[in-house]
């Protein structure tokens, strides 16, 4: 039996920063058009996710780390959004329950393991030679330096070291 989770159903609706989620009339475009959906032939289902959250069904959103692709499987590609015909803001919703999943500490460990590395390296991404070799065969000018001290201080803001821990360079600080 299905066990509605009034918390978490407000909670959700309070951050629906469009209040566009009430809107949401479970028509399906959204997993229709939802090109994860497609490819893992349902197993990753917008609709189902929008009426849990509005429905207040916590326990069917099956948040945890066993069953994380349920909510970590949107790519953000915004596609369920612009189908959508009520203009509910879907992405907006997955990343309020993305949120919730990196608070609990259920992300999935790709996740977790590229915020470090964003944290430590300032960016996503390390800047190969290769790369370096084909942006002068282009004609490009060199990549930018990234300035890690100011990623790092806009991460430490928004609590994100809270979350994965400490970097690398801080702990072998601390050890000292």
């Amino acid at each position: 039996m299905a066990v509605i989770d009034f918390e978490f159903r407000n909670s959700i609706i309070q951050k629906d920063l469009g209040n566009t989620l009430a809107y949401c009339y479970q028509c399906g475009t959204c997993s229709g058009a939802c090109p994860v959906a497609q490819v893992t032939n349902g197993r990753y289902n917008p609709r189902k996710l929008i009426l849990n959250s509005l429905l207040g069904l916590k326990d069917n959103l099956l948040l945890g780390t066993e069953n994380n692709f349920n909510i970590w499987g949107c790519t953000v590609c915004d596609t369920c959004d612009e189908m959508c015909p009520q203009n509910v803001e879907l992405t907006e919703i997955f990343t309020l329950l993305k949120n919730m999943s990196v608070k609990k500490g259920e992300a999935p460990d790709y996740y977790t393991t590229q915020a470090k590395f964003i944290l430590e390296h300032g960016k996503a991404i390390p800047l190969a030679p290769a790369i370096e070799r084909r942006r002068d065969q282009m004609g490009l000018p060199k990549a930018p330096k990234v300035d890690k001290k100011e990623v790092r201080a806009l991460l430490k803001e928004t609590g994100l070291e809270k979350i994965i821990g400490p970097i690398e360079e801080e702990k072998k600080e601390g050890e000292k």
